[in-house]
This record gives C-alpha cells, sequence and structure tokens, in this order.
C-alpha cells in the first residue's frame, strides 16, 4: 500500500485520531502556553535567593555547576529538551514504521508524558531540578506520542482529503485544549486571593496537573477506536522491532539524499516552526515577567487563541483548497511576522492590547501548523512516515530549539524580554523565504506520490 492509495478510512477511526490532539493539546495549551513559564520560573527564582512575588529579580541558579539567569532556566530547559528530542524522535519514528501494532506506542508515550506532568503536584518549594526533569520526561514522551500519531494521516486519507483531515485535527485539538483551560480560569479566578503569591503559585501547580490528567483519560478514545494500519516496513520485517528500527533509521539518514527537496522542505518548516512554538512557550512568560499582567488576563488571552485558533484552522484549511496548502502557509508567515514586530510595542500593564495580538494569533497559528503537517505528509515515501515525521516532529508542538536559546542568550546579555521576542523576525522571514523556494509539485513526485489537484 502506498500513500497515494490510502484506504478508506471510517469516520469513528478518523474521529478517534482527531481526539488525540484534544487530549495532548492539554499539555501544550495548560501547561507549556499558560503555566509552566512562570511557573518554573517563580520555583527558580526561590531557589536563587528573590523572595516570592517580587517584581525583580536577578538571582542565578547553579545546575550542574553553571550559572544561569533565573529568568533564562526555563527558555534554556526548553532548548535542551529539543536538543535530546534530536536523539529519540526519529528512533521513535522509525521503530513506529517497523512496528506491527502502533497502538501500543501510542499508548506507552502518552502515558508516560501524562505521568510526568501529573508528577508537577511534587515540585514545591525551590525544587526546580525536579519540574525541569519532569517537563523533560514529558515533553520528550509528548513528542514521541506525536511522531506515532502523525503517522496514522497518510493512512487515513489519500491526498486530496489529507488538508481537511489535518485541519479538523487540529481543530479540535485547540477546542480540547482551551475547554480544559477555561475549566482553569474558573478555579484560578474562584480560588485565587489578592496579594497570595503562594496560593497563586499553588494553583499554577494543580492545574498544570490538571493538564496530566486529561491527556491520559483521553488518550483512551484513540486507541479505543483507530485501526493498526502497518505500513510496508511492518509488513517486511520479522525480527526486533527495536533494532530493526535503530538499523532502518541508519538507512533513511542515508537515504536522505534521494530526496533533496523533501529535505529543503523540513529545513524550512523547522526554521519558521521554530519561531512558531517559541512564541507559543515563552508567551506566558513575556506577560508576566516583561509586561507584568496578572494571571487572569494571560489565561483569558489563550482562551482567545484556543478558541479563535478553532475557526482559525478550518478557515485556513477551506482557503488551502482554493489557493494550495504552500501558498496559504506563506500568508499566515506574513501575518506571524506582523505578530512579532506588534509584540515589541505592546505597553507595559494593558490587558487588552495584549489580548488583540493573541486574537491575531489565534486566527494564523492552526492553520499555520495543520497545513504544514498535510503538507510534509506529501513528501513522505510509501512507508516511511514514522521515521520522517520523527524529524519533524523536532521542532513541532512546542519543542523548539534555536528560538528558545536566542530569546534565553537575549534577555541574558540586554535582560529585556522585548528585544528577545523581536529577535524572533528571523525565523520567520529565512523560513518563509526558503519555503517560497521549494518545488513543491515536484519535490511530491519525486518522493513517489501523487500530487493533489490544488497546490
Amino acid at each position: 500500500m502506498s500513500t497515494t492509495d490510502a484506504p478508506v478510512s471510517t469516520r469513528r477511526e478518523r474521529t478517534g485520531w482527531y481526539f488525540y490532539d484534544w487530549a495532548n493539546s492539554a499539555f501544550s495549551t495548560t501547561v507549556i502556553t499558560v503555566f509552566l513559564g512562570p511557573f518554573l520560573t517563580t520555583v527558580t527564582e526561590l531557589a536563587a535567593g528573590c523572595e516570592l512575588g517580587a517584581d525583580v529579580c536577578d538571582g542565578r541558579v547553579h545546575p550542574l555547576g553553571l550559572s544561569i539567569a533565573a529568568g533564562s532556566y526555563y527558555p534554556y530547559l526548553v532548548s535542551l529538551s529539543v536538543f535530546l528530542t534530536v536523539f529519540v524522535l526519529p528512533v521513535m519514528g522509525a521503530v513506529a514504521d517497523r512496528a506491527r501494532r502502533k497502538k501500543p506506542l501510542l499508548a506507552v508515550t502518552a502515558f508516560t508524558g501524562a505521568a510526568a506532568t501529573i508528577a508537577m503536584a511534587f515540585v514545591t518549594g525551590d525544587r526546580y531540578l525536579l519540574g525541569g526533569v519532569l517537563f523533560l520526561i514529558a515533553n520528550i514522551s509528548g513528542g514521541a506520542s506525536i511522531v506515532v500519531y502523525n503517522s496514522f494521516l497518510p493512512r487515513l486519507a489519500g491526498p486530496d482529503d489529507r488538508d481537511k483531515v489535518s485541519s479538523r485535527g487540529w481543530a479540535i485539538g485547540y477546542l480540547g485544549g482551551g475547554l480544559l483551560l477555561a475549566l482553569n480560569l474558573v478555579v484560578v479566578q474562584s480560588l485565587s486571593v489578592d496579594g497570595d503569591s503562594q496560593r497563586t503559585l499553588d494553583l499554577a501547580r494543580w492545574c498544570i496537573v490538571s493538564a496530566g490528567v486529561w491527556w491520559g483519560l483521553f488518550t483512551l478514545l484513540p486507541l479505543l477506536w483507530l485501526q493498526e494500519r502497518p505500513g510496508e516496513e511492518a509488513a517486511a520485517t520479522g525480527g526486533n522491532v527495536l533494532t530493526d528500527g535503530f538499523r532502518q533509521l541508519g538507512k533513511t539518514i542515508r537515504g536522505l539524499r534521494a530526496y533533496p527537496l523533501t529535505l529543503f522542505f523540513l529545513l524550512a518548516y523547522l526554521v519558521y516552526n521554530d519561531g512558531i512554538q517559541t512564541v507559543i512557550a515563552l508567551a506566558s512568560q513575556f506577560g508576566t515577567e516583561e509586561l507584568h499582567l496578572e494571571q487572569a488576563t494571560l489565561i483569558i488571552t489563550i482562551l482567545i487563541v484556543q478558541f479563535l485558533a478553532f475557526g482559525g484552522a478550518l478557515l485556513l484549511g477551506a482557503v488551502a483548497t482554493r489557493i494550495g496548502a504552500r501558498k496559504t502557509v506563506l500568508i499566515s508567515l506574513a501575518l506571524w511576522l506582523g505578530v512579532v514586530l506588534a509584540a515589541f510595542w505592546i505597553p507595559e500593564g494593558r490587558p487588552v492590547p495584549f489580548m488583540i495580538l493573541g486574537a491575531a494569533i489565534g486566527l494564523v497559528l492552526g492553520g499555520s501548523q495543520a497545513l504544514s503537517r498535510s503538507l510534509f505528509s506529501q513528501l513522505i515515501p510509501a512507508g516511511k512516515e514514522g521515521e520522517y515525521y520523527g524529524f519533524y516532529e523536532i521542532s513541532d508542538k512546542g519543542t523548539s530549539w534555536l528560538g528558545p536559546l536566542l530569546f534565553g542568550l537575549v534577555f541574558q546579555l540586554t535582560s529585556s524580554y522585548r528585544l528577545g521576542i523581536v529577535s524572533l523576525v528571523i525565523f520567520f522571514v529565512v523560513g518563509a523565504i526558503l519555503l517560497a523556494l521549494v518545488p513543491i509539485r515536484q519535490a511530491i513526485v519525486a518522493a513517489g506520490n501523487t500530487p493533489p489537484k490544488t497546490l
């Protein structure tokens, strides 16, 4: 079976696939986008000797003997997680392609990430190192689970339907992540006490835990409804899946030279999506530390992003059916560039401009990510979906590398979050230029697939 002759999937099976986006989006939304940055930064500041609730903290921590500004710990941690995923995710993709049953892999990786998120309940006092280790486990496991999840896409929909199916998955994911965040908003608003920084910290921790519970519970639906669809690599193997996966990964890396256009698209995606994921991961830290906005303002803004991203993913998916996915993604990147530049001028302590900026992000966020995923699926040789999505996932779902590293370095040198944000312009400009240079139709044919009618 090739990706050009994907079998017809049932509505129940596609719904099961959509619901893993619903399940894991709670982690990217509630944990990474809203609570973990400010929460772990505060815990790190306590470890650095700063007072709880202090407006300014110049303290430093020393993990493994390194001297790190407390405000740079979380961005550096995000970069470290991506560095580690470089070794983990491609191997997971190769194993998924060789396995006759993918659902057990999805279960192990998803439940490991959910368990690490729930264990954040033990990150109290100044235990910033425990929080960092649990984040690394959760983020890497989550990325591995999405590699397996994405590898189902080419076998659920043909070339002309893939943009639509991918967009629906992202849209439902944003809806699920937004719903849990709305529930957390109610909890934070109801139980917060003005001036009680410790209570705010405790509430943030339990909101993080709730995302782990949500992630674990809703993972049961895709495990029940998805069908096993082993590819050509799985059908051909009869040995040990793990060792065969490592061998196949080596062959894939050597064979990438045969698909230079696919590799070129992947490079473009890794660049511009690094910028997108950095904005997502560090927006709440920017809002609290630079703009001095209340936690409730940040949650409301992220809710605006989530629910507008639901409609935005469907809207851009519809636009892609008319003008093609690549052109639609390029339009979204131009809008992202405007968002980053506008963020530099947002006044301190003014929630309305921050919310307007969030609305603009919501309109382009879901579509740019969903269409990139479906567009990449067209460029993957048949039977190697997991392996190629392993490389793709290195810069997806909040696991960026260069962006947080640049942000952290700029902050450490200038003590300015505004300059850190505006430094991300380079990712959108370079990524858009690289994407515009990819001859998509030629790349799809070179990978052995049939191009969709509209590109």
